[in-house]
């Protein structure tokens, strides 16, 4: 009998009931290996260098580094690395940066096991995979410009990658003296940072980037999750990404 490869799999998501949700559904699947867990962008990012799994699974609003700067920066080292999100967030603005960022896949938390599964292995097969609704979205608009993937790029200014860790920050409520700790800078360049942020964004309060962060899934809002387990069990779980 012939042994099918295993894909092998890391999960990002900083929420322990979720992957272990995750865990227990992709390994009633078949064909997986959980190569690790990592809890932040940054963790990812570490891990993902050191295991090279197949396929990256991603949340997106996490601590310390959210998904989309973990995957500007696992892409930036390693451009043949596959991506796939898994996310509360599913509107135009958040999958559109994702796709930007380079990601081969995008799935809402509410899908069922079996289309996550049949996902991971179409995106470990070298095709990209989207859910109906969100692949209708993207591609409603063919004269948009396209990603490195064949996906519609996001339009508009953008932050930096310091910059983005820097709003992030700051929207979890760090003063600048630790955001300069935490990122190994100076108190004058985080202002720097954090004026630069305000320019483009044209946001001059610390509440106003906030409620940008939030709307952005840059930081975390509470969601209600519901994952449909193996023939159909249903799996309610709380986390708030």
């Amino acid at each position: 009998m012939i042994q099918l490869k295993h894909i092998s799999v890391l999960l990002v998501e900083d929420h322990v009931v979720m992957r272990q949700g995750l865990r227990s559904l992709l390994n009633a699947e078949g064909h997986f290996a959980i190569v690790g867990e990592a809890r932040t962008g940054s963790e990812a990012v570490k891990m993902t260098q050191a295991l090279r799994p197949d396929v990256i699974l991603m949340d997106i609003s996490m601590p310390v580094l959210n998904g989309l700067e973990a995957t500007r920066q696992i892409l930036a080292a390693n451009p043949a690395a596959k991506v796939v999100v898994l996310s509360a967030h599913s509107e135009d603005a958040y999958v559109e940066r994702m796709c930007e960022a380079g990601v081969v896949g995008f799935l809402e938390k509410q899908t069922s096991a079996e289309i996550l599964a049949k996902e991971i292995r179409e995106v470990a097969g070298g095709k990209s995979f989207f859910s109906p609704a969100i692949a209708k979205r993207l591609h409603a608009n063919p004269g948009r410009a396209l990603n490195r993937n064949g996906l519609p790029k996001a339009n508009g200014r953008h932050l930096t990658k310091r910059e983005s860790e820097v709003l992030q920050l700051v929207a979890e409520g760090s003063a600048n003296k630790q955001i300069a700790a935490e990122l190994g800078i100076s108190i004058k360049t985080v202002e720097k940072h954090r004026q630069c942020v305000m320019d483009k964004l044209n946001i001059h309060d610390t509440a106003g980037l906030t409620r940008h962060a939030i709307a952005a899934g840059i930081i975390e809002s509470s969601v209600h999750l519901t994952i449909m387990g193996p023939r159909g069990a249903r799996s309610q779980i709380g986390a708030q990404s």
